[in-house]
């Protein structure tokens, strides 16, 4: 479903991310877990076309993300295009994003009714169901400003799975919450990876939730992964000693 090829990403003399290569399936819940600074956000940014590559190449479900096919060369891909491919993206972000200047559900149905054409009535019914399953199905009409940030945070969950993604993005989606709201929105992402087929790939601090919740765990450092394994492996036996030093770090936090 996602696949990176060789890819660098540099700011200025500062290289992120260093001839990245890996795959992730379809269905599978992939977590990046690794100190700040070395590159996961990045690669997540990639996704969502927010960053380009400076070399590599970047596919979703089959089709060029960062490049696309013109004659028989690969150019690198336009605003068009990279909009049309992405459209199979969803992202929850650290801040939530939500527009403030609309409700709960002009929040949910603004893109499903402009991006891909669905009725008010469809997108209606859509930001109902997507609000009930997140346990928010009363606030519809409310503002943003008038929820919790734990609320918050399910409304933006309920808007990137409104556009039916074939991807979801979760960025360190509880690192703004209270810490008694973490648990929620955690259980909330558990439910949904068990409940549906999108392929899930995730950036935590939240190891717990990386242990239950992923298929694998790829450990970063310096732009690059230096462990790849399922998570009874990274978090019980990990083979490289970065990796240990960062869990003992992490986890005697």
């Amino acid at each position: 479903m996602i696949t990176f090829d060789a890819v660098e990403k540099r700011f200025g003399d500062n290289v992120v991310l260093r001839e990245l290569s890996f795959d992730v399936a379809p269905g599978e819940h992939v977590t990046l877990i690794g100190p700040s600074g070395s590159g996961k956000t990045t690669i997540l940014r990639l996704l969502m076309t927010l960053e380009k590559v400076n070399s590599g190449t970047i596919s979703v479900a089959g089709r060029y993300l960062s490049h696309m096919v013109k004659g028989d060369k690969l150019v690198p891909s336009d605003e068009k295009y990279c909009r049309e491919v992405r459209m199979r993206i969803g992202m929850v972000f650290q801040q939530f994003n939500l527009f403030p200047n609309m409700t709960v559900r002009g929040n949910l149905i603004e893109a499903p009714t402009r991006v891909l054409g669905l009725s008010k009535d469809e997108a209606n019914a859509r930001a109902q169901d997507l609000l009930d399953l997140v346990g928010l199905g009363e606030k519809i009409d409310a503002h943003p400003t008038q929820l919790s940030g734990g609320q918050q945070q399910r409304v933006a969950i309920a808007r990137a799975l409104a556009m039916r993604p074939d991807v979801l993005l979760l960025d360190e989606v509880t690192s703004a919450l209270d810490p008694e709201l973490v648990a929620g929105v955690l259980k909330l992402l558990r439910d949904i990876g068990e409940s549906t087929d999108i392929t899930i790939l995730c950036v935590t601090h939240e190891m717990g939730f990386a242990r239950d919740f992923s298929d694998r765990v790829m450990m970063f450092d310096g732009g690059r992964v230096i462990e790849d394994a399922p998570p009874e492996k990274i978090f019980s036996d990990p083979d490289h000693r970065r990796t240990q030093d960062f869990l003992q770090a992490v986890l005697n936090h």
